[in-house]
């Protein structure tokens, strides 16, 4: 394949040898001179193992090539991948001068293009930038149309500093964001050679990937930097408490607690969350990761109150109470959390779950109640069918197969808000709100 990349960074040069080593015909772009001049010269612009010899054997054989002028690579090429640079300002946000520079290039060079061309986008942005900004600009320089003369589609890169050659031929997988699957076909050509995945997705799911996969990378290591911190405090040897911890592949290193949907509640993770951080302050440290729990928490249930709220109605439905399904357990729910605030707004609630009935509550859980909700008995009802007849909006706290026949029961006038995503209701009759769709 005939493959131009523009942007003669990290990921740039280490795509370009890469690509040039699996024999396809590639044609490095950048304006700065002086990296053209060195990679024409069979040296690599940047410090990376392997790199250089990657360079060297491939410009020797005469599959690597590089050049300022875009119109020549793209008119030589039938993918053009870009790799340019996208810091942050001093504000943190995204400066995207580069990716418009080049897509405006990328625009000019196809004005004089007959053949189809694919713009594959590895530089990481936000999601929108394709569609906001590259595709109207290369339109708006081409005079052709996205889809029907052009594809610009997302391909992330997972690629780290120092290990970059690696990397690239072993990624965790391979993400192409396309507006249609046919659109992605080139790129997918591209890495049909590696024995790694190939996920297909939207446009919008690629581009934000990147993002929330680095965001939880630093997560992790400012939440292993604070245990061990407060570990080593306390006496604890903190390396042989996260292998162990490590050791847990059925939730701690898991898909498990990853699924988007409702705050967190219970009789274990308030507390220990809790105990915790105020260990941290006992021990006059600061661990501003895990004292950002809570409070990020309680947010996400004043998101749910908002949206409730927003809806203008006074008739609501709320369907589950305990903090998850299967238990009767509400100490420290959510749930609880949120029908006080609508209850102190003056709406007229009403509530369904199967498991609680106050008469046989029992030990912590009763007094939980008593102290916290003795009022709630007036709220409940007992059936679901009640609740959802009596209401304009039903509240949904989550999958659960004592909801099985709520969809029989909506009304097209029914406001539906999701606080977890049901799949059981797509395709059900009312207007659908929901936190995380």
């Amino acid at each position: 394949m005939k493959i131009s990349v523009f942007g003669m960074g990290y990921v740039g040069t280490v795509s370009a040898a890469c690509l040039a080593e699996q024999r396809h015909d590639v044609i490095g772009v950048d304006v700065n001179p002086s990296k053209v001049e060195l990679l024409r010269a069979g040296q690599p612009p940047l410090i990376e193992p392997d790199l250089a010899e990657l360079i060297r054997e491939n410009v020797k054989a005469g599959r690597l090539q590089a050049t300022t002028d875009s119109a020549e690579a793209v008119a030589g090429t039938d993918l053009s991948l870009v790799c340019v640079g996208t810091p942050s300002m001093k504000s943190g946000r995204l400066d995207l001068g580069g990716v418009e520079k080049v897509s405006r290039e990328l625009g000019k060079a196809l004005r004089a293009k007959d053949s189809f061309h694919t713009i594959a986008m590895r530089s990481t942005i936000l999601p929108g930038t394709i569609d906001s900004l590259m595709i109207p600009n290369v339109e708006a320089e081409s005079g052709k149309k996205a889809g029907t003369d052009f594809a610009v589609v997302y391909n992330p890169e997972f690629m780290r500093e120092g290990t970059a050659v690696a990397d690239f031929y072993s990624p965790p997988f391979t993400v192409i964001g396309a507006h249609d699957a046919q659109q992605g076909q080139m790129v997918a050509s591209v890495y049909a050679v590696l024995d790694r995945p190939v996920i297909h997705t939207s446009v919008r799911v690629a581009e934000m990937l990147k993002y929330v996969c680095n965001a939880y990378h630093a997560l992790k290591i400012a939440f292993a930097n604070e245990v061990g911190t407060i570990a080593h405090a306390a006496g604890v040897d903190s390396h042989e408490l996260m292998q162990i911890f490590c050791s847990d592949e059925k939730l701690n290193i898991s898909r498990a607690y990853l699924t988007p949907g409702f705050a967190f509640g219970g009789s274990c993770l308030p507390k220990d969350v809790r105990a915790l951080t105020y260990h941290a302050k006992s021990l006059d440290l600061k661990a501003p990761v895990l004292e950002a729990v809570m409070p990020s928490n309680q947010l996400h249930v004043q998101r749910g109150i908002d949206l409730i709220l927003s809806t203008g109605k006074k008739k609501i439905g709320v369907l589950g109470l305990s903090f998850k399904a299967d238990t009767d357990d509400l100490r420290e729910s959510p749930m609880i959390d949120l029908v006080k605030a609508l209850l102190g707004e003056g709406l007229d609630v009403k509530i369904y779950d199967e498991k609680v009935k106050l008469s046989a509550i029992v030990g912590a859980n009763r007094q939980f109640v008593e102290d916290n909700i003795p009022h709630i008995g007036r709220l409940l009802r007992e059936s679901l069918e009640e609740v959802v007849r009596e209401s304009e909006v039903i509240v949904v706290s989550r999958e659960a197969r004592e909801f099985k026949h709520l969809r029989e029961t909506l009304r097209p006038e029914h406001i539906v808000v999701q606080l977890s995503r049901v799949r059981s209701l797509e395709g059900a009759p009312g207007t659908h709100l929901a936190l995380c769709w």
